[in-house]
């Protein structure tokens, strides 16, 4: 299992790490807010290990970005506090999860284990639906009333952060980001793909799913 660890606290990392080595996790480690959402953004971690009080930017703004940009990996955050509103702040974020210091990492591998289990099952014929448009993650078929639609692989990492965000709007930026990173290859690539999705899902059918709002970004919702 993958693991990032973003805290500032050496001590609590080098004890995370003696710990979970010994287990057979692989770690990353980030020392503040800024470089452990640029390795977040990157890298396909299984879980993330968020401490809220970090240098450059916050747990509760790192968490928040990655929610933002559709960065799904569940996040266990750490904090000193033990107080309602900084948990309920958390979760507004976008966590998972609430570990408060000190702390067990006995405890701490509980529950980073329950959560990869949980998501595994989840993950398991994972299936998303908009109206008649459907789209199974574990056999890659996408449909719509039953048909059959041949996607392109762009199409489809398109279509599927369309469906796990909807009905709300994704930015146009952070699909770019998504799928090209910080350079897309043409300014108007991602509108092609666009176009060549809402063919294939939208043309062919009297209701139209794949809404453009203008200056902003792309939703999928039935009105």
């Amino acid at each position: 299992m993958n693991l990032l660890i973003i805290e500032d606290n050496s001590d609590i990392a080098e004890n995370i790490s003696d710990y979970f080595d010994l287990k057979g996790f692989n770690l990353d480690f980030a020392y503040d807010g800024i470089r452990g959402l640029e390795l977040a953004r990157k890298n396909p971690f299984d879980v993330i290990v968020l401490d809220i009080m970090l240098p450059g930017m916050s747990g509760f703004d790192v968490c928040k970005q990655l929610r933002k940009e559709q960065v799904l990996t569940p996040i266990i955050m750490l904090t000193a506090r033990d107080q309602l509103d900084d948990k309920l702040i958390g979760f507004a974020a976008g966590a998972d999860d609430y570990l408060v210091k000190p702390f067990s990492n006995k405890e701490l591998e509980a529950r980073i284990l329950a959560i990869y289990h949980r998501l595994t099952r989840e993950q398991i014929d994972r299936e998303f639906n908009v109206a008649d448009l459907q789209y199974s993650v574990d056999t890659q078929k996408v449909t719509r009333n039953g048909d059959p639609i041949d996607l392109n692989p762009t199409q489809k990492k398109i279509l599927l952060m369309l469906m796990q965000a909807s009905p709300k709007v994704v930015e146009r930026y952070t699909l770019e980001r998504q799928i090209w990173g910080e350079e897309p290859p043409d300014k108007d690539i991602l509108r092609s793909h666009i176009y060549g999705l809402r063919s294939l899902i939208d043309k062919p059918y009297p209701v139209k799913l794949l809404h453009t709002v203008h200056g902003v970004g792309y939703r999928l919702s039935v009105d």
